[in-house]
């Protein structure tokens, strides 16, 4: 760094030049809480950013309609189907079966999903991260797995996994792995023609409707409670609900995250305060010959201010740097191993931009402050112990 023209940055520059390892010891804890704070905040930000991509990827509907029994035991049958597909004002509803299924004893349950794929296609349906084309020649049915189904069972697009189906085992070859927040155990996805033919099964768990043109929402709600047997007991929201129930249960769940990140930036501002007041103690002498060859009170002041801007600003640097790596830890490495969840990175400019601006503000008042003691009238006799 160039010296400063003015005596007051030539001194601080100097200072912090001269005394390296005393201001490491001082940013150690900046650089430690800017670099938590950082990685933490790249963290929850792409998740949450992930997930809200991933709910308007999923959610392309106008209602979703759920049967609202704990477990698996409530279905939406037959009758109910087709009273739904009849009402005034629906132009399209696909159905899904969701259903319980051991792939593995060494491993939890994981979601059987039999849904409506042949009229969209997979592609447009599901979140897909990786693919593979299935021959027309093929003797099995595809299957799409999710990326916790893929880590935990170490399957690939083009292998083959087996299924139980209708009290029998089926193969199956995995045709994509998609993308899921919401079942950690890990999900498969078949289309609901393979699920009839090969169970019989026609009940249904959930179902999508999208409306005609100009029909209105709540008039439709309220003819699925009227018109479809056990109505009042289905849960019915839009997608706009869905997203944002969804994400306000994100932000309850890491709220004791950002407190944590506040913490951590005042202990590293404790620390950076406990710094300057040692090295205060310890230049007496040098602000006694600064007053006395005509240095004043304001320019002892400034010239700490200044020290403290300039540390703050390396431990800024260093603890942006430091948190986006460690971040990418967390994310590719520690979420994937934990959670078996993928995510995109997405950095919170913004909050990063205002926490290096504040964590700016406030080391140097903290420095100017720490060092009021070394302005007192007391300072000038410290030099009587050099004559």
């Amino acid at each position: 760094m160039p010296v400063p023209h003015g005596a007051i940055g030539a001194l601080a520059l100097a200072q912090l030049r001269g005394a390296s390892a005393q201001t490491a010891i001082g940013l150690a804890a900046i650089v430690a809480a800017v670099a938590l704070m950082v990685a933490m905040a790249i963290m929850v930000t792409s998740f949450r950013d992930s997930l809200d991509q991933w709910l308007l990827r999923i959610l392309p509907a106008d209602l979703y309609v759920r049967a609202n029994v704990a477990g698996e035991s409530g279905f939406i049958d037959e009758q109910a189907q087709r009273a739904m597909a009849q009402i005034p004002g629906i132009a399209r509803v696909e159905f899904l079966r969701a259903q319980q299924i051991m792939l593995d004893q060494a491993h939890p349950r994981v979601t059987l999903l039999a849904r409506d794929l042949s009229a969209r296609g997979a592609e447009n349906v599901l979140p897909l991260i990786s693919s593979a084309s299935v021959p027309n020649d093929s003797r099995d049915s595809p299957v799409w797995i999710s990326e916790a189904v893929a880590d935990l069972y170490a399957l690939a697009p083009g292998q083959r996994v087996q299924i139980p189906l209708g009290g029998r085992t089926h193969t199956l070859i995995v045709a994509g792995v998609w993308r899921d927040y919401a079942r950690q155990s890990g999900a498969l996805v078949i289309d609901r023609t393979l699920y009839l033919q090969t169970t019989g099964d026609r009940l249904v768990t959930d179902a999508a409707i999208w409306l005609a043109a100009g029909a209105d929402a709540s008039a439709v709600i309220g003819r699925l409670r009227a018109d479809v047997s056990g109505g009042s007991l289905l849960e019915i929201a839009s997608p706009g609900e869905i997203r944002r129930l969804s994400l306000s249960i994100f932000d309850r769940t890491f709220a004791v995250t950002y407190a944590l990140e506040a913490c951590a930036v005042i202990i590293g501002l404790f620390g950076l305060s406990s710094s300057v007041a040692g090295q205060v103690l310890a230049r007496k002498r040098e602000f006694g010959m600064l007053r006395h060859i005509g240095m004043t009170r304001r320019q002892v002041g400034a010239m700490l201010s200044v020290e403290g801007a300039l540390s703050a600003a390396l431990g800024l640097s260093t603890g942006l740097l430091l948190g986006w790596a460690i971040s990418l830890v967390l994310i590719h490495v520690v979420n994937r191993q934990s959670f078996h969840w993928g995510m995109e990175v997405h950095l919170p400019w913004r909050s990063l931009a205002l926490l290096a601006v504040t964590l700016m503000v406030l080391a140097t008042l903290v420095a100017a402050l720490s060092g009021r003691s070394a302005m007192g009238k007391d300072i000038i006799r410290a030099v009587k112990e050099d004559w």
